[in-house]
């Protein structure tokens, strides 16, 4: 067993009997339950909606080379700087070389799970660049020293209690204050950071080709603030983000809030096309984007499961997966948790180390169910799985057990030969060392259905 599948089963054993955590979890989802059942309502054919989606979105991975180099000339015309980093050391490298040249001391940083992943806050501060994370739910895991808990809800698995207590320790804050209060108290911190920090990094929801622009999408100004403030804009984004024309974005932005918050409309949608220009009052100088690969032509490459690159980072498989809202999103130890994760993050890190992640899923459909671009998920892990046997990456306990199984039931007789108490015994140690003291194994009845099939006849 690998060290993280090992970490994985004990982080997994903890918290699914976590009551404390389990209760805030089944509220807050409750919370989003009922209002992506509203914003799915606003839809006359939700279906024909998704089915518009995931067209475009196989129309970019059938030509992304294509759709790419669009962008890129197009930005480029409008005066960003496109660079490509095929690692996310190659990214790092590019940041703080940009750091460096401008003498930054601190970043402000809008809500980006890209940045998540090439862990970009502690590149920063390694540099003696603060970076800072100016979206409410990041701002509070930034705090608490952890990582986003969900894709579009940082800080889901914290109560109002318990990010209360959070600011009373931290700044001194009334232990009593509410959620409002605290609110004010953080954008008062924020603000300053805002007009002095050198650096804005941004991801983008979607890169619009026909245009050269970045989109986007965030619900509290902060994202506006983090582009526009800063003297230097810096842009990463996966190249799976890429989308063929602008107009095309009447169809994503809907249904990217729908399936994430249940808002009819994200609040705040902006669409940056280049650094300041000749006339205009605000914006910043200079605008660099970064195009990040880290893995994603790994993924691309596989024929197979190439369709997971048409996810738009919405979150609803998360919300609706019954693993995800038992283990939390702490336990998968990724960037991108949930069923999404599970598919996309062996190509990205590794089949060795987490290709166990595909056997976190009950099948049950519902994430391929709700999936705003109709991913297939559930095929997806399933062949995820098949490439961990493909790839030879079993524990070899699990190999021994699955040939002596596949030798037994291939034929009645193998399942007739051994009386049912010598079957059961075999089956004991399993029960122990591998469901655990939470579940039973099935046990064997005392006579085999053939037995008892002759004897009846």
């Amino acid at each position: 067993m690998s060290a993280n599948k090992h970490q994985f089963a004990v982080d997994a054993s903890k918290i699914a009997f976590d009551q404390h955590h389990s209760q805030t979890i089944k509220f807050n989802i409750s919370k989003y339950d009922a209002a992506v059942t509203k914003g799915f309502g606003r839809y006359r054919d939700l279906a024909l909606a998704r089915q518009q989606a995931a067209r475009i979105k196989r129309e970019v991975l059938a030509h992304l080379d294509t759709y790419l180099l669009q962008f890129e000339e197009n930005s480029t015309r409008r005066g960003a700087e496109v660079h490509w980093a095929q690692t996310a050391d190659e990214a790092l490298e590019l940041i703080t070389a940009l750091i460096s040249e401008v003498s930054a001391k601190s970043i402000v940083k809008s809500k980006s799970m890209t940045t998540e992943e090439i862990e970009l806050n502690a590149a920063a501060e390694a540099v003696g660049c603060e970076s800072i994370e100016t979206d409410l739910g990041e701002f509070i895991v930034q705090v608490a020293g952890e990582r986003p808990y969900h894709i579009v809800t940082p800080a889901m698995h914290k109560s109002k209690g318990d990010i209360a207590k959070l600011f009373n320790e931290k700044f001194g804050t009334d232990i009593n204050a509410t959620p409002e209060e605290l609110t004010a108290y953080v954008r008062g911190v924020l603000r300053q950071k805002f007009t002095t920090a050198e650096i804005g990094v941004t991801g983008a929801n979607f890169l619009v080709a026909d245009t050269g622009a970045i989109s986007v999408t965030e619900n509290e100004g902060n994202g506006l603030m983090t582009m526009s403030f800063p003297k230097l804009h810096i842009v990463i984004a996966g190249i799976e983000k890429v989308i063929p024309k602008m107009e095309q974005l009447g169809l994503f932005y809907p249904l990217l809030a729908a399936h994430g918050t249940g808002q009819q409309m994200t609040v705040y949608n902006s669409l940056v096309s280049g650094p300041r220009q000749p006339g205009e009052a605000n914006g910043p100088d200079r605008m660099v984007v970064i195009l990040l690969d880290n893995g994603r032509t790994n993924l691309y490459a596989d024929g197979e499961s190439r369709e997971a690159l048409a996810c738009i980072r919405c979150g609803a498989c998360l919300n609706g997966c019954p693993v995800y809202k038992t283990i939390g999103g702490y336990t998968y130890n990724t960037t991108y948790s949930g069923p999404i994760g599970s598919v996309i993050t062996p190509f990205f890190k590794g089949f060795k180390e987490y290709g166990h992640l595909s056997s976190a899923s009950s099948l049950c459909g519902q994430c391929a169910e709700v999936c705003p671009v109709r991913i297939p998920l559930t095929d997806l892990l399933l062949a995820n799985r098949r490439k961990m046997v493909e790839r030879g990456l079993q524990p070899t306990g699990e190999k021994t057990v699955m040939r002596g199984f596949k030798l037994l039931a291939s034929y009645r007789l193998g399942f007739d030969f051994a009386p049912a108490w010598l079957k059961n015994s075999v089956l004991y140690p399993l029960n122990f060392f591998g469901w655990g003291n939470k579940r039973a194994m099935p046990t064997f009845a005392k006579k085999s259905f053939s037995q008892t099939y002759r004897k009846q006849k």
